[in-house]
C-alpha cells in the first residue's frame, strides 16, 4: 500500500533515479567520444565526408585509369627498348642518355623554349595592354564587341587554325598579298617553307590564338581592382603609366601567374599547330618535343625512347611552372 500510494501520490523517486541514470549514460558516452558530440550528431557529421567520397569516386577512378596508370606505364617503358609489339629489353637509363645527347631531340627542346616568347610573352603583354585599353572605353557595346572578337580565335580548334594559317602563309596567300598591297612585296616568301621564318611564323599562330584568352582573363581581373585606388592615384597627379605599373599590374598578379603557367605549358607541349602546318619542317626547323615523341613512338616504333622523352618533357614543364606558382604565392603573402 505504501509503495502504491507513493507512486500515485506524485513521489518523484523513480523519475529522479531515471534522470540520474540518463545523465550517467550521457556522461559515459561523452567520455568515450573525444569530440563530445551525441551519437546522432556524430553519425550526421560523418555523412558529408562519406557522401563526398562517393561523389568524387568516379572522377578519381577515371583520373587513375587514364592519367596515373599511363604515367606509371610510361615510366616503366622508358627503361626498356621495345617496339610496342615484340619482347622488350631492359636498357636502364640508356633512353634518357639518348634524350640528352641526341642533337635532334635537344634541338626540339630548344625550339619549344623559343616558342615561349610567342606563346607567353607576346600574348600576355598584348592582352595586358588591350585589357587596359578596353577598360578605358566607356561604351558598353564597343567593349563587349571587342572582347567577343578577341576571344574568337580561342574557340577555333588549334588544328583548324593551323590549316587556315598555312593557307595564308603560302606563296600566294593573304600574308604575301597584303605585303604587296602596302609596297613590301620584296619581303614575300613561303613563310612556313623558309628555315629562318618557319618557327616565328608558327609561333605567331600561337600568339594569335592565345591573345584573346589573356585579354579576357586580364580584363576580368582589372574589374576586381578597387576603383578608389585609381581615383586616389589621379588625385595625386599620377598619369596612365604610373597607374598601370603601380595599381594595375600588382592587382593582376594572380591572373598573370595563371596565364603565364597556361601559356608556358602550351608552348612546351605544342603539337596541333606544328602538326597541321609544318610537321616539324622544313628539315627540323620547327621540330618540337610533341612531334618528336609522335615520330619516335609511332613512326620509328621506339616506344621506350618516346616514353623517356615524354617523362623528360613532363619534368621540364614542372621545373618551369612550379617556381612561377610558388613565386606568385610568396608575393601574395
Amino acid at each position: 500500500m505504501t509503495s502504491t500510494r507513493s507512486r500515485s501520490g506524485g513521489d518523484t523517486t523513480y523519475p529522479a533515479l531515471s534522470a540520474r541514470r540518463v545523465a550517467r549514460d550521457l556522461a559515459r558516452e561523452a567520455a568515450t567520444d573525444p569530440t563530445g558530440r551525441p551519437p546522432a550528431r556524430r553519425r550526421a557529421a560523418g555523412r558529408p565526408g562519406r557522401i563526398g567520397w562517393v561523389l568524387v569516386a568516379p572522377a578519381l577512378f577515371f583520373y587513375a585509369a587514364f592519367v596515373l596508370w599511363p604515367l606509371i606505364q610510361g615510366v616503366q617503358y622508358s627503361f626498356y627498348e621495345w617496339n610496342g609489339i615484340g619482347p622488350s629489353t631492359w636498357v636502364g637509363l640508356s633512353n634518357y642518355l639518348t634524350v640528352f645527347t641526341d642533337p635532334d631531340l635537344l634541338g626540339a627542346i630548344r625550339n619549344a623554349f623559343v616558342l615561349i616568347a610567342f606563346f607567353t610573352v607576346i600574348p600576355v603583354t598584348a592582352g595586358l595592354v588591350l585589357a587596359t585599353l578596353i577598360r578605358s572605353v566607356r561604351a558598353g557595346f564597343l567593349s563587349s564587341a571587342s572582347q567577343t572578337i578577341l576571344f574568337l580565335p580561342q574557340i577555333i580548334p588549334l588544328a583548324a587554325a593551323g590549316i587556315a594559317w598555312s593557307w595564308m602563309y603560302a606563296q600566294t596567300g593573304a600574308v604575301n598579298q597584303i605585303l604587296g598591297w602596302i609596297g613590301l612585296g620584296g619581303l614575300a616568301r613561303p613563310w612556313l617553307g623558309d628555315y629562318q621564318t618557319a618557327l616565328p611564323a608558327v609561333g605567331l599562330i600561337g600568339s594569335w590564338t592565345l591573345t584573346g584568352l589573356c585579354t579576357v582573363l586580364l580584363l576580368t581581373g582589372i574589374g576586381k581592382i578597387d576603383v578608389s585606388l585609381y581615383e586616389a592615384a589621379r588625385l595625386d597627379g599620377a598619369g596612365w603609366w604610373r597607374e598601370f605599373f603601380t595599381i594595375t599590374i600588382p592587382g593582376l598578379r594572380q591572373e598573370l601567374a595563371v596565364l603565364v603557367t597556361i601559356t608556358i605549358i602550351a608552348a612546351l607541349s605544342s603539337f596541333d599547330i606544328i602538326y597541321t602546318t609544318t610537321l616539324g619542317g622544313p628539315g627540323r626547323a620547327t621540330l618540337v618535343p610533341g612531334i618528336s615523341i609522335y615520330r619516335i613512338g609511332f613512326t620509328q616504333s621506339e616506344v621506350g625512347l618516346a616514353s623517356a622523352f615524354g617523362i623528360v618533357l613532363m619534368i621540364l614543364v614542372l621545373a618551369v611552372v612550379l617556381p612561377i606558382q610558388r613565386l606568385s604565392k610568396v608575393r601574395d603573402k
